[in-house]
C-alpha cells in the first residue's frame, strides 16, 4: 500500500525572507495579518524583512514556523495523508493540521511557548549543536559524560546535543569517537532539556484554554514515535516535549511500519527531507520551500493516491 506522510520542521529551519514568495498567494496576507493581530507579533514583517538575528529569537521563530507550515499545507489542497508528524515546534503545526487544535489556538499556544522558552533560555547561557556521524550509543555516552543532553535523536547519523555554552565548547574540543563534525545550531537555548522546565509550567496553564479535538489523521508523537489517538494526550505531549528529547528516529521507524512511500515536508522544508533521504531509502521525498514547489508536491500526492488505489483494487481482486 502506498502511504504519504506530511511532516513539519522545527526551529532552525527559518531563513531571512522565507515567507516573501508566499505572500503572493491569494488570501495569505490576510491570514497572516489576522494571526499577527491575535498573537501580537507581525508575522509578515518577520517573515519577509527581518534579519537572521531577529528571527533566531525563540519567541519569533516558533510562531513564524507554525504559520509558514500551516500556510503551505493549506496550499497543497484538500489531501488526506496517511500520517502527520512534526519535529519539535513543528509538532504544533502537525496537531493543527490533524484537527487537534484550531489554527488560531495553535498560533496562540506557540506564541506562549516561544515566549516561555525564551524566558527559560535567558536564565543560563545555553545552546545546541548537531553531531554528524558516529555510533549513537557511543555519542550519547560521551554527551552525558560532558553533562550534555541528547536533545534530538534524529536518526541517519545525527544527534543534537544541548546544554550550557561551556559544555558545548568542551564538546567542540572533544568530539565523540566517529563523529565527523559538530555544527552549532541557530537556536537561542538548550531546548528539550531540563533547562526548559519553567516553560512546561507556563504551558500547562496555557493548555487549559485550548479547545481540543481528537486527531482526524494518524498523528505521531515526536517523543516516542507512537500514534496518538486522543486530543488530550496530544496536548499533554505538546506541553511536556519542551523539556524532553525529540526522538525523530522513532518517528521514522513508525513511518516504515506504516508503509510510507512518500514524504512531503511543509515550508520551510529541507531539514527533515534531508534526514529521510538518508534514513528512509526508497521513500520519495519533497521539501516545500516556496510556492514553486507546490506543483511537484501535488504531482507526488496524486501519484501516491493512484498507487494506493491500485494496491487496494489489486487486494480486492485477490
Amino acid at each position: 500500500m502506498s502511504v504519504l506522510v506530511l511532516v513539519a520542521p522545527g526551529q532552525g529551519a527559518q531563513t531571512p525572507g522565507f515567507l516573501t514568495p508566499w505572500l503572493d498567494l491569494p488570501g495569505t496576507a490576510d491570514r497572516l495579518a489576522a494571526w499577527s493581530d491575535a498573537i501580537g507579533l507581525d508575522l509578515a514583517h518577520y517573515g519577509t524583512q527581518a534579519d537572521e538575528d531577529a528571527i533566531r529569537d525563540t519567541a519569533v521563530a516558533q510562531p513564524l514556523l507554525v504559520a509558514a507550515g500551516l500556510l503551505s499545507a493549506q496550499a497543497l489542497g484538500d489531501i488526506t495523508p496517511g500520517a502527520v508528524a512534526g519535529h519539535s515546534v513543528g509538532e504544533i503545526t502537525a496537531a493543527a493540521y490533524a484537527g487537534v487544535l484550531s489554527e488560531d489556538d495553535a498560533l496562540r499556544f506557540v506564541r506562549k511557548r516561544g515566549l516561555a522558552m525564551a524566558d527559560a533560555a535567558a536564565v543560563t547561557e545555553t545552546g545546541m549543536a548537531a553531531l554528524l556521524g558516529g555510533d549513537p550509543d557511543v555519542t550519547v555516552a560521551h554527551l552525558e559524560k560532558l553533562g550534555l543532553t541528547p536533545a534530538n535523536v534524529n536518526g541517519a547519523g545525527q544527534i543534537v546535543a544541548a546544554g550550557t555554552l561551556e559544555q558545548l565548547a568542551a564538546l567542540a574540543e572533544d568530539k565523540p569517537e566517529g563523529v565527523r563534525k559538530v555544527v552549532a545550531l541557530k537556536v537561542a537555548g538548550a531546548f528539550h532539556t531540563h533547562h526548559m522546565a519553567p516553560a512546561v509550567t507556563v504551558l500547562e496553564e496555557a493548555a487549559k484554554d485550548l479547545v481540543v479535538a481528537d486527531p482526524r489523521l494518524t498523528y505521531l508523537s515526536n517523543g516516542d514515535g507512537k500514534v496518538v489517538t486522543e486530543g488530550s494526550d496530544v496536548v499533554a505531549r505538546l506541553v511536556g516535549q519542551v523539556a524532553n528529547p525529540v526522538r525523530w528516529d522513532l518517528c521514522m521507524d513508525t513511518f516504515r511500519e506504516l508503509g510510507a512511500t512518500a514524504l512531503i515536508e511543509v515550508c520551510p522544508g529541507g531539514t527533515l527531507t534531508g534526514i529521510a533521504k538518508r534514513a528512509l531509502k526508497g521513500v520519495r521525498t519533497l521539501a516545500v520551500k516556496t510556492p514553486d514547489d507546490l506543483d511537484a508536491a501535488r504531482v507526488l500526492i496524486a501519484e501516491t493516491a493512484e498507487s494506493a488505489a491500485a494496491d487496494a483494487a489489486a487486494a480486492t481482486d485477490a
